[in-house]
C-alpha cells in the first residue's frame, strides 16, 4: 500500500524478479541482484524453541543467525550503491533473565546462552555499519501472533482448559502484537534517527501469572493446570529452561518511543483479543 516494491531472498531457486536466491548456511549469496536496494530486513534464524539445546543444535542457532548476519552485512557493505538502511534482528533475550528489573536499551546483557547470543547476533552487523550504512537492531519480544511462535503452541491446551501457570508466575513477559512488529520495521526503516539497538515489545509486559489469566479470560477458559519448574526442566533441559519459559525479562520500548513510534496494541488484553479475534464480552 505504501508503493514499496519487496524483493525476498530465498534459498531455493528463484521464481522471478522478486526473488534473490542466497545460501546462508554455505555463505553464498547473489550479491549483484542487491544492489541499488533501499533497505534490508534480516529475520532469519533457526526456532529457538525447536528442539532440547543439545551442543550441535546450540551451534546451529547461533549459525543460522551470526553466519547469516554476518554475510548480509559483508554483502550489503561491498556494494557500489549500498541500501540506506539495515534491519537487522535481535531479541530480548539479550538481557537474559534479570528479575523485575526494568531494562531499556542501555541496559547490561545477560549472561546466558541467549544472552551471549544476542551480543554476538548484532556485532555481527558491524561490517554495514563501518560502510556508513544505518544499522538497527529490533530486539524482539514474544511475538503475538496465532499462527505460530509461543502464542500458537499455547492456544490447544488453553483452549482444552489445560492451561496454567508456568513455574513461579512471577517470572515477566516482554510481548508485542505481530501489528506492532510489523508497524515498528517500517518506523524504523523511514526513521533517521533510530540507530542501533531498539526493544521491539510493548510497553507494558505480564507476568507469566498475568498472561495466563489474561489468555484464558480472552478465551473464556480456565487456567487451573499449572507446570512446575521442575517439570520444564526435565522435559527441555535446564539451560533452555531457565533460559526461556522460566526466565525473566521487564524491557521497555523507550527508543521506538523516543522516535516517535506510537504502539498500535499497548496493552495485553487489546493485543490478545485482536491477533484472536475475540471481541470484548
Amino acid at each position: 500500500t505504501g508503493g514499496h516494491e519487496v524483493i525476498r531472498l530465498v534459498r531455493r531457486t528463484p521464481k522471478g524478479e522478486g526473488e534473490v536466491r542466497w545460501d546462508p548456511a554455505r555463505g553464498e549469496i547473489d550479491a549483484a541482484s542487491l544492489e541499488g536496494i533501499d533497505a534490508v530486513v534480516h529475520l532469519s534464524g533457526e526456532n529457538i524453541a525447536g528442539g532440547r539445546w543439545t551442543e550441535a543444535r546450540k551451534a546451529r542457532l547461533r549459525h543460522s543467525r551470526v553466519g547469516s548476519t554476518v554475510l548480509l552485512a559483508r554483502t550489503l557493505a561491498a556494494l557500489k550503491r549500498p541500501p540506506k538502511v539495515f534491519a537487522s534482528t535481535s531479541a530480548v533475550g539479550y538481557y537474559g533473565s534479570q528479575g523485575d528489573t526494568w531494562l531499556s536499551e542501555t541496559s547490561p546483557s545477560g549472561d546466558d546462552f541467549l544472552a551471549h547470543l544476542g551480543v554476538d547476533w548484532e556485532a555481527a552487523a558491524a561490517p554495514a555499519t563501518e560502510a556508513g550504512i544505518r544499522v538497527v537492531h529490533p530486539r524482539l519480544g514474544l511475538v503475538l501472533s496465532p499462527a505460530g511462535g509461543a502464542l500458537g503452541k499455547m492456544l490447544p491446551p488453553f483452549r482444552a482448559g489445560l492451561g496454567g501457570v508456568v513455574g513461579p508466575g512471577t517470572q515477566y513477559m516482554s510481548w508485542v502484537a505481530l501489528d506492532d512488529v510489523l508497524g515498528a520495521l517500517h518506523h524504523a526503516l523511514a526513521t533517521d534517527a533510530l540507530v542501533g539497538p531498539f526493544n521491539l515489545a510493548a510497553p507494558e509486559p505480564a507476568t507469566n501469572r498475568e498472561f495466563t489469566k489474561t489468555l484464558g479470560r480472552v478465551l473464556g477458559r480456565p487456567t487451573v493446570a499449572p507446570v512446575p519448574a521442575f517439570a520444564l526442566r526435565l522435559a527441555l533441559g535446564s539451560e533452555m529452561a531457565d533460559a526461556t519459559l522460566l526466565a525473566s525479562t521487564r524491557v521497555r520500548p523507550d527508543a521506538l518511543e523516543k522516535s516517535g513510534y506510537g504502539f498500535r496494541f499497548p496493552t495485553l488484553e487489546g493485543a490478545l483479543r485482536h491477533v484472536l479475534g475475540r471481541a470484548e464480552a
